[in-house]
């Protein structure tokens, strides 16, 4: 149900607006700006509470919230000619404020639900086996894969040979009884595994300080220093609730942000998380940015479908490589070579940039576009505009590459008039589908070094803030293709992305090389630990 709320409401945003891409672009500035500000707050709420408290809570407004929005998009789909004329046009405009805002709640749910399954219980219920507890990673990451190639699917044929409304009303009704069996679901397993009703206490402000500090003098980093450790902090948490003033519960929020981001930074795992962050930084993936381009490329939709199945496919081989590397070389080790693999496929897509085919052309400033929207006084698309001057709307061009199929003269299927070399594209998809083995297993390795070495107490604070830093990177990358939309401009932005994963590897390897030393090129070494024992985990550095 998620994945198919976060395929759809892009696509009811964009067909709401009379095919303009401002309310999606609207939505996804405002879901980023919110986890980035409050990523470290919804972690600090998964650490205070329950598990099975919160598991519940942000399961139902998650779903909850996806339900609402069905149904007032139904509403705005059924009676948008009368919302239209009422309150010249406002009354309409306060719905798409409304489910913009539904949404975003139902994604701040979303990554409350992730940061305490996917990075607390599935620790718990693992126990101190980390071999079970990557299985468990890479079963629930090729599940991920799964659901995001059919929940669009399901989606797309319903709206196709339906209607919009029918797509709304299906998800509601998806989502509610999907709602009622993950419920149960959660219930079962927090029955059947009683440690999960034993957490440590959030440790205060004061104390997570000390604890930062004094992580920073222990020795090296190591693989899964900690699992389900801190069971002596359980004393500290009913004395300071006493009475808080209105200054001070305004400040709270602030305190808890400034708080997380310096727990974050002082993490022994702090250079990994980075590491992945930058990887968010990148046009080399299958988004409406690259998928935009390969259209004016004259790849036609069904081999961009085909393109997109592939890459689900490497990046459930990518969740293979990552349990078999892990038993053979260690987790930390993993990461290394995954980050090397990924890398050396991304080559592929900077080479893709001076190949034939390539719209490259350093002539053309890449803030053209954009500067003759804002200086020139050039109107917004709408569909009326269309019919006037198609050729006129966008000073790339782009809109004769997508309007030429609808032509009579042009009879040919590929999207440009004009054929294109496919060299360079080819290569291009050849890099970033190949990649995705890297990306998922080297993914997976820093999922579980949080997992492992960030203190029990801390794993909703650390995980939010490591959302906010994902966002973050993905967000600028945004930013960089708006300053620079046109495709004469895209290449820039391939060598941008190419060396923006290159900077958060070296992160890792840096990382890497404080945690084993001389021994990180010692492969073959299996880990020690693959299942529990009682022996302190103070040298499983050398894993």
């Amino acid at each position: 149900g998620d994945r198919m709320w976060h395929f759809a409401v892009s696509v009811f945003l964009v067909e709401l607006y009379g095919n303009s891409l401002l309310l999606t672009a609207v939505y996804g500035l405002v879901v980023a700006g919110s986890v980035l500000l409050l990523g470290a707050i919804i972690g600090d709420w998964v650490d205070k509470n329950s598990r099975l408290k919160v598991a519940q809570t942000s399961l139902v407004v998650q779903n909850t919230s996806v339900i609402l929005c069905g149904i007032i998009l139904m509403i705005v789909f059924f009676f948008k000619t009368q919302l239209l004329a009422l309150y010249h046009g406002w009354l309409l405009t306060m719905c798409y404020i409304l489910v913009i805002t539904i949404a975003n709640i139902a994604n701040l749910a979303s990554t409350a639900t992730a940061i305490t399954i996917q990075r607390d219980w599935i620790v718990v219920v693992a126990g101190e086996d980390r071999s079970k507890l990557a299985d468990m990673n890479a079963t629930i990451r090729r599940i991920d894969q799964l659901t995001n190639i059919l929940a669009p699917m399901a989606v797309g044929q319903i709206m196709t040979f339906g209607s919009p409304m029918i797509g709304c009303g299906f998800i509601s009704g998806w989502n509610l009884m999907s709602m009622c069996v993950e419920y149960l679901l959660l219930w079962k397993v927090y029955q059947k595994t009683p440690t999960l009703a034993l957490k440590s206490a959030k440790v205060e402000e004061s104390e997570l300080k000390q604890l930062n500090v004094k992580k920073e003098s222990d020795m090296k980093p190591a693989e899964g220093v900690q699992l389900i450790v801190e069971k002596d902090v359980t004393g500290f948490e009913p004395q300071q609730e006493k009475e808080v003033g209105c200054a001070g519960r305004i400040a709270e929020p602030f305190i808890t942000f400034r708080d997380g981001w310096v727990a974050y930074y002082n993490q022994e795992v702090f250079l990994a998380g980075m590491g992945l962050a930058f990887l968010y930084m990148t046009v080399l993936g299958f988004d409406c940015i690259t998928t935009g381009y390969a259209y004016t490329q004259g790849l036609s939709g069904s081999v961009l479908s085909l393109l997109m199945g592939a890459s689900a496919v490497t990046g459930i081989m990518g969740t293979v490589a990552f349990t078999w590397l892990r038993r053979k070389c260690g987790l930390i080790r993993t990461g290394l070579i995954s980050g090397v693999a990924q890398f050396a496929c991304l080559v592929l897509c900077a080479v893709s940039v001076f190949m034939p085919g390539s719209p490259l052309d350093l002539t053309v400033s890449p803030f053209a576009d954009i500067s003759a929207r804002l200086f020139e006084s050039e109107p917004l698309p709408t569909i009326a505009s269309l019919e006037d001057k198609p050729e006129m709307v966008f000073a790339t061009g782009m809109p004769s590459l997508l309007n030429g199929s609808t032509t009579p003269a042009n009879s040919d299927p590929e999207m440009s008039p004009e054929p294109v070399p496919l060299i360079s594209v080819s290569l291009l998809f050849a890099g970033v589908i190949a990649a995705r083995v890297g990306l998922w297993s080297f993914d997976l390795t820093v999922t579980q070094l949080l997992q492992e070495n960030v203190a029990e107490s801390e794993r909703g604070i650390i995980n939010g803030v490591q959302n906010s830093m994902n966002y973050l990177l993905d967000l600028l990358h945004f930013i960089m293709v708006i300053l620079a939309p046109n495709p004469e401009a895209f290449g820039l932005l391939v060598l941008i992305s190419v060396s923006f994963v290159a900077m958060g590897h070296i992160m890792y390897f840096r990382f890497a090389q404080k945690s084993l030393g001389k021994q990180l090129f010692v492969c073959c070494t299996p880990d020690p630990k693959m299942v529990s024992d009682s022996s302190p985990p103070g040298n499983t550095s050398t894993v």
